[in-house]
């Protein structure tokens, strides 16, 4: 037979175990206690939500906000480069058109000297003043040459004085050992050319 516990407690007091008013005054404690650290926990986690989804919310506002900004400046600094360029473009334009004004101008003032316009009616439309002889250089075919040929360098033209007498002596040989058949006859009238008879 087993021995049997004795309780310390003592007659009149109330059983302090897991039965009792107490003990259900305190489990109700408890509970009401777990249920409201479930709904702190519980409008913790909402809030802490909340305040995610705002800053979320927040940042794409501010990002599509920044989004806009850039390209509006974008588009204006474009426009801004090209209206530069198109200033620079016309500023250039603007100093050639003064550089040729500026040109024309010396060209008139040289046109107000006399000796300038007799240089000009020499030199253009061959023009002599009173007492002189005009002289006219005509190429090998007999044309006159125009006022802007320039003559060749005589450097490069053959010296007639360098050849050796003996190179002149074996030509004169040569023609008199093989005669030209043909004689050109002297005309006995001499007409113009056709061009300045059709004139």
């Amino acid at each position: 037979m087993a021995p049997q516990r004795r309780s310390s407690r003592k007659p009149g007091q109330p059983h302090q175990g897991r039965s009792g008013p107490r003990y259900a005054e305190r489990l109700k404690a408890e509970r009401k206690q777990a249920a409201r650290d479930r709904e702190a926990a519980l409008a913790r986690a909402r809030a802490e939500h909340q305040q995610k989804s705002r800053l979320t919310s927040r940042a794409a506002i501010l990002v599509l906000v920044l989004a806009v900004l850039a390209v509006s400046y974008a588009s204006s600094l474009r426009a801004y480069l090209q209206q530069r360029e198109s200033i620079e473009s016309l500023e250039q334009t603007i100093d050639d058109r003064q550089r040729d004004i500026a040109e024309l101008k010396k060209e008139k003032e040289r046109w107000q000297d006399p000796a300038y316009v007799a240089q000009q009616a020499r030199a253009r439309f061959g023009y002599v003043a009173r007492g002189e002889t005009p002289y006219v250089v005509l190429d090998a075919e007999g044309n006159p040459l125009d006022a802007s040929a320039e003559l060749g360098d005589p450097d490069t033209l053959d010296d007639p004085d360098a050849t050796v007498w003996y190179e002149d002596a074996w030509t004169s040989m040569k023609v008199a050992g093989d005669p030209p058949t043909e004689i050109t006859v002297p005309a006995d009238e001499i007409r113009a050319p056709k061009e300045d008879l059709e004139e």
